[in-house]
């Protein structure tokens, strides 16, 4: 008897601790921004290189530049971009730069409530203060709109945001890219491109079923993505025996063209249409020097 209550205490005690841990707000801590002279115009870059256009932005059903809207499809439910326009009530426009740079690199709401991953804010956790600033003066220029953003659409248990807190807990995030000083400029700054401002690994790794990356098999490919599809190995092996060079790979991500002539398909077509196809030269050979892990 003795042994069974101590077993249902210990279960209770364990109960309010996680209710106590989910619930409590998460990252308010202060952010500090190292101050910097903003730099609108690569900022507007990086937003396209980031995939903030593409993601926040719903051409296809009229929507205004950053007014969100966009559909996530995924197997827990379907996520809607938010509105990110200047407008005080439906978008940022009453954000500071430092809830930018916590929603951003944390995923953490300025009332600190947790984003979903479907925002991709652990990729984005590598970009440092000048990126974070000129990113934040290049959003400030956009024109507020009205347009409410969309509740997702997400089933029990997924729609308890605050177990999301659990889920971070559990699940290891992308390591934050830092400079690797035995590899040459081109190569870690194509890193810096595919780990962290492009995020390709958020589509080209696969995921267990929790929806957690497996980082151990990062750019193998993903044969059942969230939302349905697949996505191709892309890793620098595969990539070499399925004979991509560098011109190759270049060529792809700025037309969108394989080299047997094929279109790329998918969401990569998208990816290419509104990010990569912007990338200046210099940062397709980076980013082909990276994946094919040359220097």
């Amino acid at each position: 008897m003795k042994i069974a209550l101590a077993a249902l205490a210990i279960v209770v005690l364990a109960t309010i601790s996680l209710g106590a841990f989910i619930t409590m707000p998460a990252g308010l801590d202060p952010i500090q921004i190292e101050a910097t002279a903003p730099n609108v115009k690569r900022g507007a870059y990086l937003a396209r290189v980031a995939g903030c256009v593409a993601c926040h932005t719903d051409a296809s059903g009229g929507g205004a530049p950053f007014a969100g809207g966009v559909a996530l499809e995924s197997k827990f439910g379907t996520f809607y971009s938010p509105n990110i326009t200047q407008d005080a009530q439906s978008g940022i426009g009453d954000w500071s730069l430092e809830d930018f740079a916590r929603a951003l690199r944390h995923g953490i709401s300025p009332g600190g409530t947790p984003y979903y991953p479907a925002f991709p804010y652990a990729f984005y956790a590598s970009l440092n203060d000048r990126d974070v600033s000129d990113l934040w003066a290049a959003l400030r220029t956009v024109p507020a709109d009205a347009t409410p953003s969309r509740d997702h659409d997400v089933g029990f248990p997924f729609s308890l945001r605050s177990g999301l807190r659990v889920w971070r807990a559990v699940f290891a995030a992308p390591p934050v890219v830092e400079t690797d000083p035995a590899r040459s400029a081109a190569w870690n700054r194509g890193r810096f491109i595919a780990d962290g401002l492009a995020h390709c690994g958020a589509c080209h790794t696969p995921r267990n079923l929790a929806g957690a990356p497996m980082l151990e098999r990062a750019y193998t490919g993903d044969p059942a993505m969230l939302d349905g599809g697949s996505s191709p190995p892309i890793d620098a092996a595969t990539l070499r025996a399925n004979g991509w060079t560098r011109e190759a790979l270049i060529t792809a991500l700025r037309t969108g063209i394989a080299p047997d002539g094929d279109v790329l398909g998918g969401s990569m077509k998208e990816v290419v249409s509104d990010g990569t196809s912007y990338l200046l030269p210099l940062h397709l050979e980076d980013l082909a020097t990276f994946l094919l892990d040359e220097d």
